[in-house]
């Protein structure tokens, strides 16, 4: 009877022994709440840097894509022009010249003396200094009298732009070379806290006027 007896304490008190240990103590959910909190922050970190990485990418496609538009724009405007400036004093002596615009005519219709003149040049950015900006001027002659004139931005965040033309006698232009460098301007938001540099995109074309030949 008595060893029945001792035998039922002894289960009765490992099973108080099995519901004592059924929490987790302090230390351990200090511990668990540790390794959870690290895990989360790399984990956060992670997708920070996955983020960021797309920003760029995106970014930078999107820039690349808008600026070979523009270039190919220039490029046709260039083909179909006539009269182009600024040229040479000497086209003999110094054929080659290198400027921030270009200006032609883009429209002439003799029946109504109307007369059309685009120029492309470089801008400054709307604070007067940091990057540039590249214009799009067209002004309309009648009878050889200023008549109106429209201007428009076509490319932002410009780092530099440059018309490389080559001269002939007359002077007659025989090539115009672009080059544009351009930087996407939506990563500012991405770059804080960090230390992103957005690349550059750099494009460079050259035609030749149909009108010259």
């Amino acid at each position: 009877m008595n060893h029945l007896v001792l035998k039922h304490r002894s289960r009765s008190g490992s099973n108080r022994t099995l519901k004592s240990r059924r929490a987790f103590s302090m230390v351990e959910v200090l511990i668990s709440l540790t390794i959870s909190a690290t895990l989360l922050t790399a984990t956060l970190a992670a997708l920070n840097a996955s983020f960021i990485g797309y920003k760029v990418t995106t970014e930078g496609a999107s820039t690349n894509v808008v600026a070979r538009i523009v270039m190919q724009r220039l490029t046709a405007m260039i083909r179909t022009g006539d009269s182009f400036g600024p040229y040479p004093v000497n086209p003999i002596l110094t054929p080659e010249l290198e400027s921030e615009w270009i200006e032609f005519v883009s429209y002439r219709d003799p029946s109504t003396s109307t007369e059309r003149v685009t120029r492309l040049e470089r801008r400054d950015g709307a604070n007067g200094s940091g990057p540039y900006e590249l214009w799009y001027i067209v002004t309309t002659y009648v009878n050889g009298a200023w008549d109106n004139e429209d201007e428009a931005p076509l490319l932002v965040n410009l780092n530099d732009v440059i018309f490389s033309m080559q001269y002939d006698v007359g002077p007659k232009l025989k090539r115009v070379t672009v080059d544009l460098i351009i930087q996407p301007d939506d990563l500012q938001d991405v770059a804080i806290g960090s230390h992103l540099e957005a690349p550059t995109v750099r494009l460079v074309a050259s035609a030749a006027p149909r009108m010259e030949d």
